[in-house]
């Protein structure tokens, strides 16, 4: 992960700060807006070396102004540049007017916008929108125009802040969004450039603080923060298995059976000490076939899970549970022995239906899980991430995790936002392998937020490695290798 920090703020935020930076600290706004030009200028001539045309897109705000600055800069070192203005040059205020005249006092041309073919090879700067976005009000006409034609042209595409389309809160795109290779940031990390639909739009994501200092920063508690690798402690010398957790696994009804075996291995792979499968009759002897460390059970009835809950320090259930009569009567008897807990999959639809809270349980759904617990629709969810992660962490308690590109932890304090995955993950039984390293790595004494969020890193970062010979066609189990040694 690019050496950023952490914390992540709302676009209200970060424009408080910059109006900081400037009204009290007095640091020009003329000033921000030249450094955050020359941060993006900077990237062009390291990502794209051989390439000296430029084409520039500029809107009529500051974002826009970022952009002349770029154009400026481009013509001082000789490339030969092209601005296309979305909103007539006269009508520009304040330092985007001054960025505006510096342009063409250096000699630049403003072109206004035509919708043709871009054909001569060029890096394209979006500078049209900026953080702006009004989630209210799709991007229509000209610059709806402007964004189709920037995605047609088979440029690489460098964006100013943030790509025009994209919410800079949700992560969600308004309608259209610009499709860059890179982003370019700047004076606090927004929130949706690391969620939602953010990965397809943003490309590489650099910051640069402009040189406004830390102490405008610290005046703000941040919205979230993006989630880093926590690293274990080393084993005590004379660990035995009962100091590593005992976990006790639930599901997998018939035809189900892959489901809780994935997980299952998936927590023995993220040092549970004792790993133990409760799973219909049927498949309880085959269950731990090539995995002879599961104990497996056949377990027919509720009251037949007693015994195994008694032995057990944490509980995952939910993966291939199904919601017949069986599945119910293993959620209920899980749900009413107060064992700490991972609720993923089919538990998940159950708990929608008899919604309970709890201290100790992390529930793991994905957006159209989310939404049936929200009682809500999967749009609704997508919309705005950060509120629907915060409102089932609210109504569920304990942890809450929202998968997804850019999956979302909540504890009782803080959003964390993943940045590890990648869309080879979109198979079956990647859910199941999570769910069972988070109860693997619960049973080692990690509180729950802990767990949750070491968990989803670990996860997304072995898919990474696992993807390395290609996304498409990659299997859950193909993760399984690569945990054991992410951890250690």
């Amino acid at each position: 992960m690019p050496n950023f920090p952490d914390k992540l703020y709302t676009a209200l935020q970060v424009r408080e700060m910059d109006r900081i930076a400037i009204e009290e600290l007095g640091i020009p706004g003329f000033q921000l807006m030249s450094k955050a030009g020359s941060a993006v200028f900077e990237q062009i001539r390291l990502r794209w070396p051989s390439l000296h045309s430029l084409l520039v897109f500029c809107g009529g705000g500051n974002n826009g102004g970022d952009g002349y600055v770029v154009a400026k800069l481009a013509l001082a070192a000789g490339y030969r540049v092209s601005v296309i203005s979305l909103v007539d040059p006269e009508r520009l205020r304040g330092d985007a007017l001054t960025a505006c005249h510096e342009f063409r006092q250096a000699g630049g041309r403003i072109m206004p916008f035509q919708s043709k073919v871009l054909s001569e090879p060029c890096v394209i700067v979006d500078a049209l929108l900026g953080t702006g976005l009004d989630p209210a009000r799709p991007v229509a006409g000209e610059f709806a125009a402007a964004i189709e034609m920037i995605n047609d042209s088979n440029h690489p595409v460098i964006a100013v802040d943030i790509p025009s389309g994209l919410h800079a809160d949700s992560g969600q795109v308004v309608n259209d969004a610009v499709k860059a290779l890179c982003t370019v940031t700047f004076i606090g990390l927004k929130q949706g450039l690391f969620t939602g639909e953010a990965a397809e739009y943003c490309g590489d994501v650099v910051f640069a603080d402009l040189a406004v200092p830390d102490e405008v920063s610290a005046m703000f508690n941040p919205s979230a923060r993006l989630l880093l690798k926590t690293k274990l402690p080393r084993r005590h010398r004379c660990a035995h298995k009962g100091h590593n957790g005992r976990v006790l696994l639930v599901g997998g009804d018939y035809g189900f059976s892959g489901a809780i075996r994935l997980a299952a291995e998936a927590a023995l792979r993220s040092g549970a000490g004792l790993v133990s499968v409760a799973t219909r009759a049927a498949h309880s002897s085959f269950i731990n076939s090539g995995r002879p460390e599961i104990m497996s059970h056949g377990v027919e009835s509720g009251d037949q899970l007693n015994a195994l809950l008694a032995r057990a320090d944490v509980v995952v259930i939910g993966p291939g549970l199904g919601q017949q009569q069986w599945g119910q009567s293993m959620f209920a008897k899980v749900s009413d022995s107060g064992h700490c807990c991972v609720v993923d999959a089919d538990a998940l639809n159950l708990l929608a239906k008899i919604p309970q809270h709890k201290d100790n349980w992390v529930i793991t759904p994905h957006p159209g899980e989310a939404a049936r617990l929200l009682q809500s629709s999967t749009g609704q969810v997508a919309s705005d991430r950060f509120t629907a992660v915060s409102q089932l962490q609210q109504r569920y308690g304990g942890v809450a995790l929202l998968k997804g590109a850019g999956s979302l932890v909540k504890d009782e304090q803080d959003i964390y936002v993943s940045t590890t995955g990648n869309p080879g993950m979109a198979s079956g039984g990647m859910g199941d392998v999570l769910s069972g390293i988070i109860g693997g790595l619960l049973g080692q004494q990690l509180d729950l937020s802990t767990a949750t969020r070491l968990a989803v890193h670990i996860h997304g970062e072995a898919a990474d490695l696992a993807a390395i010979d290609g996304e498409r066609g990659l299997l859950a189990s193909d993760l399984l290798p690569f945990i054991r040694t992410l951890l250690n």
